[in-house]
C-alpha cells in the first residue's frame, strides 16, 4: 500500500533551488532512505512532507488521495512524526515540558513524563524526563526528540540524522526500534550520511544532487563506494594518516576536579590527560559523561578551574578567559553549530568576528571588506556552498556551516584546537575533508583534541583515544592497539577493572 506520494515539487529560495520537480513514493511499513551531500535538498523537501515549508509547485498524496500540509500541526494530524538535524526543543524548559508541547493537550504533563519513562526504556533511549533541555547534550536532546516523536504513534515518521550524536550501542539499539516500527505498517523516511547504516537498515534510497532525484536503489545490494558516486559523483578521498611524530606538550590537564553547576549534568573528578604538539588525541564516550562540562573548562566558558589544573605550554591557564586563551593560540569548535558556534542570523562575514580579530582595528571599528573577504576566502578554500559572505548562517545546510565553521578555527593558525564532533550531519565528501584538514593542522606541528562520540571517526583520525566515563577520564591508549571492545567497555567506566584484572594476571603469571 502506497503511503506517501510526491510529484514534481518545487521550491525555490532566493539564492537556490532547492527542490526540482522532486519525485518519491514510499509504501506503508518501509524504511525509505533519502540520500544526498549537503545542500542537496533532503531537509527542504522533508519540512515540505511535514508542513514546515510550502512548496511552490507539485501534488502530494496520502493514502492515495491528494492533501495540502500548511503546517505541523496538521502533519501531526495525518500522523506524520518529524525528528529535525537542528532540534526544536526550548532550552528553559524540562524534556517533559518540550514533548507536551507538542501532543494533544488531553493529556496531562503527569501523563506525559510517565509515558517518555516507558517508551524511553521500551526502545532503549535513556532519557530524563524532568531535566532541563539546556542542561543537555547534544546526544541526550537527539533522544528527547527521538522519544517525542514515537510517542504520537506516527504512521510516517521522519528521521533527519538521526544516529549523528548516538553510540553504536545506541544506533544498534536505535535500528531494533525502527525495525519493529516498519513491522507494525509505520513508514519510515531515513535521512543519513553513514552509509553502512543505509545499507543495513534501509529498504530502498534516493539519491539527490542539486535538488533533483538522481536515482532509486535497493541500498542491501550496493556498496558504499557506488552509494558515494551515486551521491556526489565519485568516492571520497581516502584518508592518508601517517604515524605521528609528537613534539612537545602543549596541553597539560591535572587534577581537574569540578562539580556541575546546576541539578544536572557530570561532576569532573581527577581528569588528566596531555596533547602534544604533532598529534590528534582523541576523547569517546557516551554522551552525558561530562564532556560538556569538560570543553567548558577547556575552552574558558567554565571559568572555575583552579590556574594549575590547566597549563597551556608549561604556563597555568586555568583563570583565563577565552579571549586570552585564543590569544595563547588555543582555538576551540563547540558541538553546537547554531548558537555556539555561529549566530543564525547574522553573516557568514560577521560570523568571523566571533572569534577572528583580523577585521577589527586597534580603534575598536570594523573593516567590513577585510571581514568579507575572510569569509569569501574560506567559503573558497573548504568548498562551503552558500550564497556568499554576506549569506546568514542559517540559510546554509548543517554540514556546510559546520565546513564554515572548523575552517574558521583552522585557518586562524591554532597552536592547540579542540573540537567536539566534528563531523556531526556531514556528508561523507565534506566529512573526509574535515578529517584531511584536521590530519593536516596536525602534521603542521598543531595540537588536535577530538571529542566525538562517532568511534569510525576516532579511529580513523586519532593517535591516541582516551573515553570519558561519569566525569572520569581513562588511559590514553594508542589508536592503533585500541579496539572497539575494550573501547565499549572503557564507556561503562570498567577501566579500572580490567588494570586490576590484568595485575592480579601478572601476578598469578609471577607465582
Amino acid at each position: 500500500m502506497l503511503r506517501l506520494e510526491l510529484i514534481d515539487i518545487s521550491k525555490q529560495y532566493p539564492a537556490v533551488k532547492a527542490n526540482d520537480r522532486v519525485r518519491l513514493r514510499v509504501e506503508a511499513g518501509e524504511i525509505h532512505a533519502v540520500l544526498g551531500e549537503n545542500g542537496a535538498g533532503k531537509s527542504t523537501l522533508m519540512k515540505i512532507i511535514y508542513g514546515a515549508a510550502r512548496p511552490d509547485e507539485g501534488e502530494m498524496r496520502w493514502d492515495g488521495r491528494p492533501v495540502e500540509i500548511r503546517n505541523p500541526q496538521e502533519a501531526r494530524a495525518l500522523g506524520i512524526a518529524m525528528v529535525f538535524q537542528h532540534f526544536s526543543l526550548f532550552d528553559t524548559l524540562t524534556a517533559a515540558e518540550n514533548v507536551w508541547l507538542g501532543l494533544d493537550k488531553a493529556w496531562s504533563l503527569a501523563d506525559v513524563t510517565k509515558r517518555i519513562t516507558e517508551v524511553a526504556h521500551e526502545y532503549g533511549l535513556e532519557v530524563d524526563p524532568l531535566r532541563p533541555v539546556h542542561t543537555l547534550s547534544v546526544g541526550e536532546r537527539q533522544r528527547v526528540e527521538i522519544v517525542r516523536a514515537l510517542l504520537t504513534k506516527p504512521r510516517l515518521l521522519i528521521l533527519d540524522e538521526p544516529t549523528s550524536v548516538l553510540t553504536p550501542q545506541a544506533v544498534q539499539a536505535l535500528f531494533v526500534t525502527l525495525r519493529k516500527l516498519a513491522a507494525e505498517g509505520c513508514s519510515i523516511l531515513y535521512i543519513s550520511h553513514k552509509l553502512d547504516e543505509i545499507r543495513a537498515l534501509c529498504h530502498k534510497c534516493t539519491v539527490m544532487r542539486g535538488g533533483r532525484v538522481t536515482g532509486e536503489v535497493d541500498p542491501r545490494h550496493e556498496s558504499n563506494a557506488g552509494l558515494s558516486r551515486l551521491m556526489i559523483g565519485a568516492e571520497p578521498p581516502q584518508l592518508e594518516h601517517r604515524p605521528a611524530s609528537p613534539g612537545e606538550q602543549v596541553l597539560a590537564v591535572r587534577g581537574l576536579t569540578l562539580a556541575r553547576t546546576g541539578a544536572f549534568g557530570a561532576d569532573l573528578a581527577d581528569v588528566a590527560f596531555e596533547v602534544r604538539r604533532g598529534e590528534v588525541l582523541g576523547i569517546a564516550g557516551v554522551s552525558g559523561n561530562g564532556q560538556q562540562e569538560l570543553m567548558a573548562a577547556l575552552s574558558g566558558e567554565d571559568g572555575r578551574a583552579p590556574p594549575d589544573a590547566i597549563h597551556l605550554f608549561g604556563r597555568p591557564i586555568g583563570g583565563h578567559s577565552p579571549r586570552r586563551r585564543r590569544a595563547q593560540g588555543l582555538h576551540f569548535v563547540p558541538e553546537e553549530r547554531l548558537g555556539r558556534g555561529a549566530v543564525p542570523a547574522l553573516s557568514l562575514a560577521q560570523n568571523t568576528l566571533l572569534t577572528r580579530t583580523e577585521a577589527v582595528a586597534h580603534s575598536g571599528w570594523i573593516r567590513v571588506g577585510q571581514a568579507v573577504a575572510l569569509a569569501q576566502r574560506l567559503i573558497e578554500r573548504y568548498n562551503v556552498k552558500a550564497a556568499g559572505p554576506h549569506a546568514a548562517a542559517r540559510s546554509l545546510s548543517g554540514g556546510n556551516l559546520q565546513k564554515f565553521i572548523v575552517g574558521r578555527e583552522i585557518d586562524a593558525g591554532p597552536k592547540l584546537l579542540i573540537v567536539s564532533q566534528p563531523t556531526w550531519g556531514v556528508d561523507v565528501g565534506a566529512a573526509a575533508q574535515i578529517r584531511a584538514a584536521l590530519i593536516a593542522l596536525r602534521d603542521a606541528g598543531c595540537a588536535v583534541l577530538v571529542v566525538s562520540e562517532d568511534l569510525d571517526e576516532l579511529f580513523e583520525i586519532s593517535d591516541r583515544l582516551v573515553v570519558i566515563a561519569r566525569g572520569r577520564v581513562s588511559p590514553s591508549v594508542p589508536a592503533p592497539q585500541a579496539t572497539r571492545e575494550q573501547v565499549g567497555r572503557w564507556m561503562s567506566g570498567l577501566w579500572n577493572d580490567e588494570a586490576a584484572n590484568a595485575g592480579a594476571e601478572a601476578a598469578h603469571a609471577a607465582a
